[in-house]
């Protein structure tokens, strides 16, 4: 099926179409529910732009994952490679930036504005970093920063994840309208939807990892005259998985043992001799970008940030924090009321069908491409049980296993397409809900955790953690909103632009 259609231009304009109008559509939505919160990627991401320097000296003190070296710097406790993303979109909006928060620091000056700044949250290092953050005058550009970061650069990587996922769909044989709507579940019913509110090298390390898998499986590739896999790129993909974050590795081992596999299968006509040393270039170019970065802060190229940083939660366990896997974290990572994956996303459950996928090959996913899927999700489940830093999710919701979502989403894709439509369309729906539940309202640490959410939101009504946050900033100028606003004329105004968006071809949509 897949390789009829992929000869067809009629195909090729409407699934280009209906691409893009699945982009705006998830940039839109992924733009609406920014949340503000001030992750230590962001400093880094701050002194690239105003400083070309990894150095964040001046936000010393705002965050507990920030520390000093002595005789080279101030640096976060993390690998570089979100924050480089992030200084981007950073730097291209800084002069609208600077004058906004000029602007502002000077009515407050003329206003003759108190120097404490408060803040109304229910914790109390929050209100403390607001009032840091205030007292320093940056507070007005933390939040503008770290908004057109996740507008110019979190939003639009997840919504071209969303698309490629659309390809692959359409690759394995769905029709363009079924191949929209599952890629739809996959914006909206997973973590994806959660984590890019905000910069996320964890969510990063998942868009780079999977599109490495792309570039290596082609699933769009007609199984008679297959392609030669873009091997540099889908090397360079997986370094930067690891430039981003370390459990990138996992993507790079297993990846690069797919890659093998995937090349042995081919015929003469669609390898060389050098691919292997293509894949391994692009992972070197990577890992020399990495080595520099540690080499230049802390003064050795293979040594991780967490080998300098203090004593800290979990540094006495294994290699600062690494340890041998634990049983209880594997369990908790996975379901846990507070983090756990398939609580925060119950459509993966479908993942877990073994017999729904476990079958006949469905278009060109084949058991090669499922035995990949399966030790990727298994590996990477495995480093986040060592990772003994995992425990500290309690109060940031699911993070660190977030690479496997778009693995494990194409089992369940596979489970969902075997289902009755009536339980697909209701269960989908239901997943969606609870997931953009969990979206409006992040709080995961009190209470019953990630069940707070769809109670909150179905009992109070609807929300947006941008908005949450302005309403929460009063006491000194500027007042944003002191009484509170609603979330739902903004939601209309945004889903009439959706609805304008599809209203014209959607008629091509086969």
């Amino acid at each position: 099926m897949s390789s009829q259609l992929s000869s067809n231009p009629t195909w090729h304009r409407s699934t280009r179409s209906t691409a893009c109008r699945l982009f705006l559509t998830c940039w839109i939505v992924y733009v609406l529910h920014f949340a503000t919160n001030i992750v230590r990627e962001v400093y880094p991401a701050l002194s690239l732009g105003d400083h070309l320097s990894f150095d964040v000296s001046e936000y010393e003190g705002l965050h507990p994952d920030i520390f000093e070296l002595e005789g080279h710097g101030t640096f976060i406790n993390n690998n570089p490679g979100a924050s480089m993303v992030g200084a981007i979109p950073y730097l291209l909006a800084r002069p609208v930036i600077d004058r906004v928060t000029r602007a502002v620091l000077e009515r407050r000056k003329a206003g003759g504005a108190q120097e404490q700044g408060t803040y109304e949250s229910p914790w109390p290092m929050a209100r403390e970093f607001y009032r840091r953050a205030h007292a320093r005058g940056l507070d007005v550009k933390f939040g503008l920063a770290a908004g057109f970061m996740q507008a110019l650069a979190m939003a639009p990587l997840s919504a071209m994840s969303v698309v490629v996922m659309f390809y692959v769909l359409r690759g394995l044989g769905s029709s363009t309208r079924s191949g929209l709507w599952i890629s739809l579940l996959y914006a909206f019913a997973t973590p994806v939807f959660y984590r890019t509110a905000q910069l996320n090298q964890n969510l990063l390390t998942a868009h780079f990892a999977f599109l490495g898998f792309v570039l290596l499986w082609r699933p769009w590739d007609r199984p008679e005259e297959p392609h030669r896999p873009w091997y540099f790129w889908a090397g360079a993909a997986c370094g930067w998985a690891v430039v981003c974050d370390y459990s990138g590795v996992i993507a790079v081992v297993v990846l690069a043992t797919y890659g093998l596999m995937r090349r042995a299968s081919l015929p003469a006509s669609a390898k060389a001799r050098s691919d292997a040393w293509r894949f391994a270039a692009g992972v070197i170019v990577c890992a020399l970008v990495l080595m520099g970065y540690q080499w230049s802060s802390f003064g050795h190229p293979l040594l991780p940030a967490q080998h300098y940083m203090p004593a800290a939660n979990f540094t006495d366990r294994g290699y600062v924090g690494f340890d041998w896997p634990r049983l209880d974290l594997l369990w908790a990572t996975a379901f846990d009321l507070r983090y756990g994956l398939f609580t925060a996303a119950p459509f993966l459950l479908l993942a877990l069908w073994i017999p729904g996928w476990l079958g006949r090959d469905v278009g060109n996913l084949g058991r090669r491409e499922r035995v990949f899927i399966v030790v990727f999700a298994a590996a990477f489940f495995l480093f986040c049980s060592a990772n003994q830093y995992g425990r500290m999710q309690f109060n940031t919701g699911v993070r660190h296993v977030i690479a496997v979502v778009p693995f494990l989403f194409l089992l369940a894709a596979v489970v969902l397409r075997r289902c009755p439509i009536v339980f697909g369309a209701v269960f989908g729906v239901a997943s969606t809900y609870w997931m953009w539940c969990l979206c409006m309202y992040r709080d995961v640490e009190r209470g019953l955790g990630i069940l707070e959410s769809p109670i909150h939101i179905t009992l109070g009504g609807f929300e947006l953690p941008w908005l949450t946050t302005l309403e929460r900033m009063g006491g000194q100028y500027p007042a944003y909103f002191p009484h509170g606003v609603s979330a739902v004329p903004i939601l209309v105004v945004a889903g009439a632009v959706i609805a304008a968006l599809w209203w014209r071809g959607a008629e091509r949509i086969d």
